[in-house]
């Protein structure tokens, strides 16, 4: 695993046998095991989030990041049918809908560092569709970072145009993609795939795409849909699988655990509860421990749910988003966007330090206490520290603020109980 100083995790001593030996393992240098994971979604709530938000703070210090982005859908028209998905539509069916090129480029505003673009498998489009999209984008600002097309539609690709991953990949990038999303991944188990997304590509192809793009040196998240038919024991896994993936082709900049939107699907009655979350980001921060982030998704989290998770293991929030379609088709409670300011107030309601990034995770500016920015790029253009190293000699200067992080911790799960 990445050469960590765990500080703050050797302060803690846990009086939780499980967490404890989690802890021990950790400092060892070592790997959790599928039998040290999944016993650790039983472990007391309060001890769990100490640990995974002291081995953030290692990494990172007090810092979360967050950036000013907007989030492309241009298509909802699909071939395939999830049962889990409520945003895709059949061609002609009612609500389906194709972007025109004008307004693709009204989603580019001034203001963002990021566009983040994902969409259905349009049955009529083919490939320089895809591409254009991402031209047009790059054409109207050059300077924006461009986050493109899960595994499930470089797959796609690759049978439209009866071209390998390495081609596609390659045809992407020199149209200007930066990174890859990390969706589609779902979760890794063939007994899921079958119930829910048999048409959709399972474990195997997902880490093939994403292992070929970080050989060519295009880095990527990945994420986990939980709260659904999955066992604990199958996120685990899934976590794991990641893990050996990131060390043997590193290029992994977060892993995003996704809660499930029920919406009208019929497959659950109710969203996983707040502690369910929780458990699920901490449990991810300790297991998937060679990723630099774990995100605190808070357009499936919700707000509160996603302030508190930044004490339990999360060091990113993701972004201001603008129009969110996905998750909300799926009847998602959280606003549509949420503007700077608003994710300047959440992180430093969490008693944490606010980092705007772009999707590279070059820092673009830092934030006061006042929510006032005190730090950006040189007037030259030159680029902060990327925010995947750690800043772990910074965290001294958030131990006055640990009191602040029990206290959130302890208020979650009174609420959430309730």
């Amino acid at each position: 695993m990445a050469a960590v100083e765990f500080q703050h995790v050797a302060g803690l001593r846990p009086g939780d046998p499980r967490i404890a030996a989690a802890r021990a393992t950790l400092l060892q240098g070592e790997h959790l095991s599928q039998e040290q994971g999944v016993p650790l979604f039983d472990a007391p709530l309060l001890e769990l989030g100490r640990l995974a938000n002291a081995m953030a703070r290692d990494r990172h210090g007090d810092r979360v990041y967050f950036t000013v982005n907007r989030q492309l859908n241009p298509t909802n028209v699909c071939v395939l049918a999830c049962r889990f998905c409520d945003y895709a539509k059949k061609p002609g069916a009612e609500g389906a809908y194709t972007m025109t090129r004008e307004q693709i480029e009204a989603h580019v505003e001034p203001g963002i560092s990021e566009i983040h673009i994902v969409g259905g498998l349009h049955d009529r489009w083919r490939f320089d569709d895809y591409l254009n999209v991402i031209r047009w984008v790059k054409a109207k600002k050059p300077d924006l970072s461009v986050k493109a097309y899960t595994a499930v539609e470089i797959d796609f690709f690759c049978r439209l145009t009866k071209k390998p991953a390495e081609w596609v990949l390659t045809e992407l990038r020199a149209a200007g993609l930066d990174a890859l999303p990390g969706g589609g991944a779902e979760v890794f188990s063939e007994r899921v795939r079958r119930e829910i997304f048999q048409q959709k590509i399972g474990a195997q192809r997902w880490l093939e795409i994403h292992e070929i793009a970080h050989a060519l040196g295009i880095p990527s998240n990945a994420t986990l849909l939980y709260g659904h038919i999955e066992t604990r024991a199958e996120r685990v896994h899934h976590m794991i699988l990641l893990r050996g993936l990131e060390q043997r082709a590193p290029g992994f900049f977060a892993f995003i655990p996704l809660a499930f939107q029920p919406g009208v699907t019929g497959l659950v009655r109710r969203q996983a509860s707040a502690i369910e979350d929780l458990k699920t980001i901490a449990i991810s921060r300790l297991v998937f421990d060679n990723v630099p982030h774990v995100k605190s998704y808070w357009i499936m989290l919700g707000q509160d749910t996603a302030g508190v998770a930044l004490n339990f293991g999360a060091s990113d929030m993701d972004g201001t988003i603008g129009q969110e379609k996905i998750a909300h088709a799926a009847l998602a409670r959280s606003p549509v966007g949420m503007a700077e300011a608003g994710m300047v107030h959440s992180i430093l309601e969490a008693g944490k330090i606010p980092v705007q990034r772009d999707a590279l995770y070059r820092v673009v500016r830092e934030y006061g206490p006042d929510g006032e920015p005190f730090a950006a790029r040189g007037a030259n253009g030159a680029e902060r520290s990327p925010a995947v190293d750690s800043d772990a000699g910074d965290s001294d200067a958030g131990d006055a603020q640990a009191a602040n992080s029990d206290a959130a911790r302890r208020d979650v799960a009174t609420r959430a109980a309730g």
